[in-house]
């Protein structure tokens, strides 16, 4: 129980985060069409901010399956990374029940906690953790989407721009401190730009254009920047310790 009550301290102040966001992303979904009750359900069983207002804007444009799927897969596909990482992290006899449960729950707050914590973390730690978060996600959906008509057009368009805003606030820190994020980024707008202005490619749908910018960008980033194989750097070391 003590794990428990640690893990929600912890997750406080990312659930009160959590609800602010998501608040904006209901209003957006029902700006899109969406029911407010499949606004509430993609929420509730995604807790991804920048998956779901793709999807929802694919949505709106009337886009294939294929670019659903594919779009999603690629802006959501970080979880599965750090959901690895963590399992270096929890304890080892953890069922895979409750692995599930953890792995569903990950975002990219709850992995920053979670990993730095010194020691194996528990899965009463992970659902204290994990559960306030979830609770101002989903209610924080369900106030946008009912508190929609009430609310002042100006302020709806406002709250719309909220989640882009918080986009640019998670890229700009790490590009800030890494020349190469920032290189990598600025590759992506241009091409998003080229995607936006070039007559013909211009027509392409919504969901290939995100795919395709930000596989070419990451690719040109790895090439530009590939990581050294830790085998050679090993190699390196002992090198230099024979020399001394």
């Amino acid at each position: 129980m003590k794990d428990f009550i640690y893990g929600l301290r912890k997750g406080l102040p990312i659930g009160l985060g959590y609800f602010a966001v998501s608040f904006s992303f209901g209003v957006s979904a029902v700006s899109y069409g969406i029911t407010p009750l499949a606004s509430i359900i993609i929420s509730a069983t995604n807790l991804s901010s920048a998956g779901q207002l793709a999807g929802v804007r694919l949505i709106f444009e009337h886009a294939s399956y294929i670019e659903l799927f594919l779009t999603v897969l690629l802006i959501n596909i970080r979880y599965a990374l750090m959901s690895i990482s963590l399992s270096q992290k929890i304890q080892p006899d953890m069922p895979l029940y409750q692995r599930a449960v953890v792995g569903f729950g990950i975002t990219d707050e709850i992995y920053a906690l979670s990993i730095t914590e010194v020691r194996k973390v528990t899965f009463r730690y992970m659902i204290g953790l994990i559960l306030l978060p979830f609770l101002g996600w989903t209610l924080g959906t369900v106030a946008g989407v009912y508190l929609t008509d009430i609310m002042p057009i100006k302020l709806i368009n406002a709250m719309g721009i909220a989640l882009y805003a918080m986009f640019i606030a998670i890229i700009v820190p790490d590009a800030k401190k890494n020349y190469k994020i920032a290189l990598v980024i600025l590759i992506a707008i241009i091409i998003s730009c080229i995607f936006y202005y070039v007559p013909y490619i211009k027509n392409i749908g919504l969901g290939f254009k995100i795919i395709i910018s930000t596989s070419i960008a990451s690719l040109i980033g790895a090439f530009l920047f590939p990581i050294e194989d830790n085998k050679k750097e090993e190699d390196k070391e002992d090198d230099l310790e024979c020399i001394q």
